[in-house]
């Protein structure tokens, strides 16, 4: 069995604080993005399209809030493990830094989720607008000068 240091939970440390501030500038980015629909509502404009936004971004910062979850305690659990180890108690490490890893590829799957929201998002809003160019392909979209 191969012995877990105290440097191997450290790594992840870098990691799982990028992908928190990835989250929280997905966060920042909805939150600015609901007071602007809030706005276009207020002034009653584009009704039909905002409710759709609106049940949208409810999805997203649900799944945004659930990631920043995972993420924190799997950083949690890389701490506790340390400890852990610090303490020698190597077979609950292992086993916590076990629960680490599977609550960070959660979070990463559900990152993946929310990245698939926002592209339909992004869809949503240029629906409207695709009459104007007419449909195009992934060919003439790459060779178009």
């Amino acid at each position: 069995m191969q012995t877990l240091s105290i440097n191997t939970p450290a790594l992840l440390f870098p990691a799982i604080t990028l992908l928190m501030l990835a989250y929280t500038n997905r966060f920042l980015t909805l939150g600015q993005l609901v007071r602007k629909l809030h706005d276009e509502y207020s002034k009653g404009l584009r009704e039909k399209q905002i409710l759709g936004q609106i049940k949208n971004i409810r999805g997203r910062l649900n799944l945004i809030r659930y990631m920043q979850g995972f993420g924190v305690i799997s950083f949690l659990c890389c701490v506790l493990c340390m400890f852990l180890l610090f303490k020698k108690f190597e077979a609950a490490a292992y086993i916590v830094f076990g629960i680490s890893l599977l609550l960070l590829i959660t979070s990463m799957l559900l990152s993946l989720v929310e990245i698939n929201k926002s592209t339909k998002a992004i869809e949503m809003e240029l629906s409207d607008m695709e009459e104007l160019i007419g449909e195009g392909n992934i060919i003439h979209d790459i060779f178009k000068k």
